[in-house]
This record gives structure tokens, sequence and C-alpha cells, in this order.
């Protein structure tokens, strides 16, 4: 009788599900499992920013949490949710652990702008600029905004910000003027 279902089984295809139908395919427990660090940044190019959040985490559990990767992104994720806070801190570590990735030096300085801290802003994009040797505009145009913040400074002076933050790429932030 086992053979013959086996022999059943086998000659269907196996016991796995039709083309048509309304159900899940199965799961391939053998395969190699997805990265994680892949899987949030097509969610942040998605703008589904808690689901990559979720998923940086799983990455941070399989590489661990000192990974400059695993930082950058995470921080990138609360940036877009604008947890400005936890951006920061995350950003200052990844940039401590690899120096010389101009994206990460500039969201943190995006981050900065936000925070109002001009004067580091413009100094943290100084350097993503010199590490990117000016090869990328949104840098560049950061930099320019940042400068221009930091030259019209007006103590006691409340002023409405006119300015958004745009997602450029997986996890590349530009400031730009508001319509």
């Amino acid at each position: 009788m086992a053979v013959i279902l086996l022999t059943t089984a086998c000659s269907q295809g196996g016991f796995s599900r039709d083309s048509d139908s309304p159900y899940a395919p199965q799961v391939n427990r053998r395969a190699d499992a997805v990265d994680q660090l892949l899987v949030g940044h097509r969610l942040l190019a998605a703008k589904e920013y808690e689901l990559a959040l979720t998923a940086f985490n799983r990455a941070a559990l399989e590489r661990g949490i000192g990974d400059a990767e695993v930082l950058s992104a995470l921080g990138t994720a609360n940036l877009a949710l604008g947890r400005l806070g936890q951006s920061e801190t995350l950003l200052r570590r990844a940039v401590k652990k690899e120096e010389s990735w101009p994206e990460v030096w500039n969201n943190l300085g995006v981050v900065l702008m936000e925070r109002g801290k001009h004067a580091e802003a413009a100094q943290v994009f100084r350097k993503a600029y010199a590490l990117d040797n000016g090869q990328d505009d949104a840098i560049r145009d950061n930099l320019r905004l940042a400068l221009a913040k930091l030259d019209n400074i007006q103590y006691g002076i409340e002023q409405e910000q006119d300015y958004k933050l745009v997602r450029r790429g997986s996890s590349d932030y530009l400031i730009r003027t508001a319509l």
C-alpha cells in the first residue's frame, strides 16, 4: 500500500499544490533564507517603514547589532519614521564602525538638520561630500542648504520650516524646499 501511494505521489508531481490553487505555495525549508537587509531595503523603497524596521531587526539578530550596515539600515528606517533621536544614535554608531560611507554621513546630516543642529550638520555634510569626492548631487545640495541655514541664523525669531525630507534610493535622503 505504501509503495502504491508513493508511486502515485511521484507520478502526479509529488504532494505540491496545483498552480491554479488559491492557497499559498508550500515552504521549502531546505532553501537558503533571504537576506533580511535586502528585504528591509525593498520595504523602504515601498515606503513600508515599520515592516522595514522589523526586517532590519531580524538582520541584527543574524549579523549582530554591532554590524555597521545593520546600524545604518536601522538608523535610516527610524529616520523615515520620524524617530530622529533613535536615528541619530544609530547613525552615529554606524559612522564610528565604518567611517568611509558617504551615504551614512549624509543621512546623519539630514537627521541633524531636522533636529536644528545646523553647524554640526554642515560639518557632517562636508565629510560626506569629501568621502564621495563630490560625485553625489544630493550630498552637495544638502551641504549647500546646511551652509545657507548656517549663514541665515536669526536668534529669537520664530521661522516656519519650508523644507521637506525626500527619499532618494534605498537609504539616501535629500532635504528639499517645500513648494
